[in-house]
């Protein structure tokens, strides 16, 4: 069951780029691992957004998270930084951790693009704590805009990260052919960030042999497009039969209906409205789920994901 909490701001630190790194504070927090997130609710805005821990997986007095100030996001991001003071209460659920590390690796490399660092840096945190051989690989447009930079510099395994700016010299950019040690079953690697940086560290790295399952990725963001063919929909518990239409969505259009699924996100990448499926064809748009788990088509993400023809959910 999913921990909910009102946690309290002690400590707001804007950084670099636009990105505050806010520390959470709260009586008996429930202990994380490296990878971890928590959903924090803005009730003025009325949304759920999740924000990756960078605190250090074995600190139990607070938690840290560090969040982008996107205007072109859905407004989530901005709402954070205007209420996120000193003083201020959020309601919090979690941490849930759909991003774990594999702590029997024998080698980790950790990718991190811009605000995709801070998984990445609990991840180091823990990393270095199991005397594990490990790298951290930060990439950013400019060092004026790299947030953290100070405290990684400062870290006491500053010597296994290493940063990539946009605009300086390309030796120092982040080169996969170069960067990426060579594929072994013991070898895992660990990617945040835009979806277009994410894309091509996976690409590259399936492409050079690492395997599918020790390329380990966390969304925080997609462009999905939730449009389609209209299909049917059948909640064979609740004893409902739906037509989703072209601009609809599966999740919204069952709360219509009285019948509520969790979402969070809406754009397929937390996992809170996966949704068993009993039968039929989907059309998955989501981030979340596996190419595995697609592949077996017993269950959707349903804040994105549609259908063709019809589908049979378990609700």
């Amino acid at each position: 069951m999913t921990d909910t909490m009102t946690l309290t701001v002690t400590e707001r630190i804007d950084d670099r780029g636009g990105i505050a790194r806010i520390r959470l504070t709260g009586d008996d927090l429930p202990s994380v691992t490296a990878g971890a997130h928590l959903d924090i609710y803005l009730p003025d805005v009325d949304l759920w957004r999740q924000y990756s821990l960078c605190s250090d997986p074995a600190e139990t007095g607070f938690y840290e998270i560090g969040v982008l100030k996107d205007p072109a996001s859905r407004g989530g991001s901005v709402e954070v930084h205007r209420v996120a003071q000193p003083g201020a209460t959020l309601k919090v659920e979690g941490p849930r951790n759909h991003f774990p590390l594999d702590e029997s690796a024998t080698k980790t490399v950790l990718l991190g693009g811009g605000i995709g660092i801070t998984p990445m840096i609990a991840m180091a945190k823990r990393l270095h704590a199991l005397g594990k051989d490990f790298v951290l690989h930060y990439c950013t447009r400019s060092q004026s805009v790299t947030a953290f930079h100070d405290a990684l510099k400062a870290a006491p395994f500053s010597d296994r990260v290493v940063f990539h700016h946009d605009d300086e010299a390309a030796e120092q950019k982040l080169d996969l052919t170069r960067d990426l040690p060579a594929p072994a079953p013991d070898t895992h690697l660990y990617v945040c960030g835009p979806q277009g940086f994410m894309d091509w560290v996976i690409d590259t790295a399936e492409a050079a042999g690492h395997a599918t399952g020790n390329v380990h990725r966390e969304y925080f963001s997609a462009d999905v497009d939730l449009t389609g063919d209209s299909f049917e929909v059948e909640a064979r518990a609740s004893g409902v039969t739906l037509t989703i239409g072209p601009e609809d969505t599966i999740a919204k259009k069952l709360a219509e209906h009285g019948i509520k699924i969790d979402v969070k996100c809406e754009e397929g990448v937390c996992g809170t409205c996966v949704t068993d499926v009993l039968s039929g064809d989907i059309d998955h748009r989501d981030q979340f789920l596996t190419d595995e788990e697609r592949e077996d088509g017993d269950q959707m993400c349903v804040c994105c994901s549609r259908g063709r023809g019809k589908l049979v959910l378990d609700i």
